[in-house]
């Protein structure tokens, strides 16, 4: 057994450029960060015999990056036909009213500050391009206009900040709330235990194999993360930012904002809860 496949959902290893699925490519964006890990991961999604391409999340306002997708594109002998965004976090959407003056497309959104046409995207919609089926997943908890694209025919789901490829998902707050995080992992534990979907193509981070055990990990991660915070309230810590010093110890400081936002996420579930 490998280091990689020891891990959480089992990830491929090194974040590259390049095709991951039979319906998919990565044009990894040039941002690396604490928080967005390697960089933005953009898809171009298509069936393998279309020269139609759907563009998922073409990332930030970066002049080089979005030309790159459309070259990578146009070099696999496709046109980029439609712009989706799984949310509207600039890493993912800051770019996205350029791309469409670059390539002629629309951009559909859960919100609808950030659509570019009249369309926008809801939970049950089924895209089809180019022979291309996507179904849209409402995801909400990372942020409240969170979706997900499953890809049906690559049993994958794309699913932009709500599964990264390494680490975890920061929760928001107050956009994102804890309760409806956890009902969007459940969510998409079912596609994975009805629809057998085994491959998360996620935002940031690695491809991995193991969608399911993925899935599994976050819940985990979030029960124990959730005690950790209760606990901790009893023992008599109460500021967010006192609770992020006890619990998140072991984590990178430059990370503890990030943190504090989930922090306050977990106050406000347990209070809505009666637990604290």
């Amino acid at each position: 057994m490998t280091y990689a496949s020891a891990l959480p959902g089992q990830p491929r290893g090194a974040v590259v450029s390049g095709r991951a699925t039979s319906r998919t490519i990565n044009v990894l964006a040039p941002n690396p960060s604490a928080m967005t890990l390697d960089g933005t991961n953009t898809w171009i999604v298509a069936e393998p015999d279309s020269d139609l391409a759907v563009v998922v999340d073409p990332g930030p306002l970066d002049e080089a990056h979005l030309r790159n997708v459309v070259a990578t594109a146009e070099k696999a002998g496709r046109r980029i036909a439609l712009t989706l965004l799984t949310h509207g976090h600039p890493d993912h959407a800051e770019g996205a009213g350029r791309f469409a003056e670059l390539t002629g497309t629309r951009v559909r959104a859960l919100d609808p500050a950030l659509r570019l046409g009249d369309e926008g995207l809801a939970a049950g919609d089924v895209i089809r391009t180019g022979g291309l089926e996507l179904r849209v997943v409402p995801t909400p908890g990372h942020t409240a206009d969170s979706l997900c694209f499953h890809l049906p025919a690559d049993r994958a789901v794309l699913t932009g900040d709500t599964i990264l490829g390494r680490g975890t998902t920061v929760v928001a707050h107050p956009d994102g709330r804890l309760g409806d995080y956890l009902d969007s992992l459940r969510r998409l534990r079912s596609l994975t235990v009805d629809d057998g979907v085994h491959t998360v193509l996620p935002g940031h981070g690695p491809v991995l194999e193991d969608a399911q055990g993925a899935v599994e990990f976050y819940l985990a991660h979030r029960a124990n993360r959730l005690a950790q915070v209760e606990t901790a309230v009893e023992n008599g810590h109460r500021s967010a930012a006192d609770l992020v010093a006890h619990v998140y110890a072991d984590v990178d400081r430059s990370l503890w904002p990030a943190a504090e936002l989930s922090v306050r996420a977990q106050l406000e579930y347990l209070r809505e809860h009666g637990l604290i």
